[in-house]
């Protein structure tokens, strides 16, 4: 089992059950494809350091989880087509 982080940048726009709900999506997936969550941190709302689809700021939460090397391709495939997610990040955490 390797150590990642799930980088993801929700749209502002939205409530927040929605906000909750992709969230809740996210880690939904990790789950599936054998992921366990370790830990889930929610940074809030910052500025986006350039417009992205005419906006200018998004909520950030960074999801780390251990999981095989084949789980990271199949969560960033799903997390690709969802709605209000505005960017993604999935990053091998090293052994430091």
């Amino acid at each position: 089992m390797n150590k990642y982080e799930l980088a993801v940048v929700v749209n502002a726009r939205i409530e927040e059950e929605e906000r909750a709900a992709v969230v809740d999506r996210c880690k939904a997936l990790i789950e599936r494809f054998g992921g366990t969550i370790t830990n889930v941190d929610d940074w809030g709302k910052k500025r986006l350091a350039y417009e992205i689809q005419k906006m200018k700021e998004g909520f950030y939460y960074f999801i780390q989880f251990d999981a095989e090397s084949s789980a990271p391709i199949e969560i960033e495939n799903r997390i690709r087509i969802m709605d209000n997610v505005i960017r993604f990040l999935c990053v091998r955490q090293d052994k430091a």
